[in-house]
């Protein structure tokens, strides 16, 4: 089925209460949105899927939460300061600003040139100034003066506070190597961006792992690392493997500290995107920390005698960026039982934000307490939704429209027979259960906590 276009996803994500635009009621504000009751949900349990994965099915990652706000000599030491720019350009006419490379790349509509064959404004056709580099870093004061001494940053990556306290966590977990740490954080890029949803925005959640290894080890961990993530996408959250592809970059594209990077890109509406990206980070980060700190971070290894400073795999993926990668894979449209179109977000069960609908049959005051007798038997144990609003079949309709796996519906005959339905989202088939054993059959559905599966490393 080819992906639905993005107005469509975005209209749906809206109006079914995943991703709202931030402040709308203000006119919004420039790449940035909020996420709805829906989205908050999804959000977390991608979250905890990648965690499963990473962490939790694995001995050899573990966890940590490192400070948002941060000494600003961290940002020095790992070059973005002076490093993390993107050239941009402004109209001279309209005064919009815009990237380089995303200009070159037709981000904005088909690349308009002048007589000269330079490329001109997108939007009136106007003249551009020469690139000139800019900062994406959002800078901050710390303190009630702001001054030069009390500037500080906002992270536009998670990765630094994994390298400083690189130390501190293999010594407090006698870990030995190869070992990683992991964190999910809030990152800030201040950046323009075309505004493709919630691909790029300004600020915007990660999963990130340093995986340290010996430098020797480093190359098939890099590989590794590859394939295993791209797994994770296909067997986890179930990614179509057809929208999907890996994208080594050229040695021209490699940031300043990697020795190879491999993107997983998927195939959004507007083309291939980066999904997540797998770098060979080297011992740049360790080095550049222990040199202008002063403070050694090494590993003493055994087997030679002789303090290294490790390599580091850095598998690093956009939490939201996956949130809209699953809205478009989700969205389905195909016949009910009645042969009529209804949309169908098909996420996986362990993924979907509600796991279970409980619905009387109509809203009549006779079947109200049983039904929420069954709603409070099953929320304990899923996140769950009541709703006696409007007819059953639009009622079945609002969730195959969010995606919610299984509903259960309680009806006249419920109130004889003690059983209730459980309708299948996908099949749309329906079995009788009795109410002692609802429990048991959802669980058999769902699953108390599903594992994703072969993450455990060889």
């Amino acid at each position: 089925m080819p992906a639905p276009d993005l107005e469509t996803v975005v209209s749906l994500a809206k109006r079914r209460g995943f991703v709202f635009p931030s402040a709308e009621i203000y006119g919004g504000f420039a790449n940035t949105y909020d996420y709805g009751p829906l989205g908050v949900e999804l959000k977390r349990n991608i979250r905890e899927a990648w965690w499963r994965s990473m962490v939790l099915e694995r001995d050899d990652v573990v966890g940590m939460d490192g400070a948002l706000i941060t000494n600003p000599k961290v940002w020095e030491a790992s070059g973005h300061v002076a490093n993390f720019n993107d050239p941009l350009v402004d109209c001279k006419r309209c005064k919009q600003r815009f990237r380089v490379d995303h200009l070159e790349e037709g981000a904005y509509g088909p690349v308009k040139r002048d007589a000269a064959g330079r490329i001109v404004c997108p939007i009136d056709g106007g003249e551009l100034t020469e690139p000139r580099l800019f900062n994406m870093m959002f800078k901050t004061h710390v303190g009630p003066v702001e001054d030069e001494a009390s500037i500080a940053y906002l992270p536009p990556e998670t990765a630094q506070a994994m390298f400083i306290n690189f130390v501190n966590v293999q010594q407090s977990m006698r870990l030995k190597l190869p070992f990683g740490i992991a964190q999910t954080r809030v990152s800030f890029r201040n950046e323009i961006t075309p505004g493709r949803f919630i691909f790029r925005t300004l600020e915007f959640e990660q999963m990130e792992m340093e995986y340290f290894c010996k430098p020797e080890t480093a190359e098939r961990w890099y590989r590794y690392w590859i394939e295993e993530r791209l797994r994770w996408y296909v067997e986890v959250l179930g990614i179509s493997p057809q929208r999907l592809r890996l994208r080594e970059h050229s040695k021209e594209e490699l940031a300043h500290y990697s020795a190879g990077t491999t993107d997983i890109e998927y195939e959004f509406p507007w083309g291939w995107g980066e999904l997540e990206g797998i770098a060979n980070r080297t011992d740049y980060d360790l080095k550049a920390h222990s040199q202008y700190s002063g403070v050694s971070l090494t590993y003493y290894d055994e087997e030679s005698g002789q303090h290294i400073v490790p390599y580091v795999i850095e598998p690093a993926a956009g939490l939201t960026r996956t949130l809209a990668v699953l809205l478009l894979e989700c969205y389905t449209v195909e016949p009910d039982e009645k042969g009529d179109p209804r949309v169908v977000m098909k996420f996986r069960p362990s993924i979907a934000p509600i796991k279970v609908a409980v619905l009387p049959l109509s809203k009549n005051e006779q079947l109200r307490p049983l039904a929420r007798k069954v709603f409070d038997l099953v929320r304990p144990h899923w996140m769950a939704q009541y709703d006696d609003t409007q007819s059953i079949g639009r009622r079945y309709r609002r969730q195959d429209e969010i995606g919610t796996p299984y509903c259960v519906t309680i009806d006249f005959e419920s109130l004889q027979d003690e059983a209730v339905t459980i309708r299948d989202r996908d099949t749309q088939a329906q079995v009788r259960v009795p109410i002692a054993n609802l429990l048991d059959a959802l669980r058999e559905r769902l699953g108390v906590c599903e594992p994703a599966p072969g993450s455990r490393r060889d």
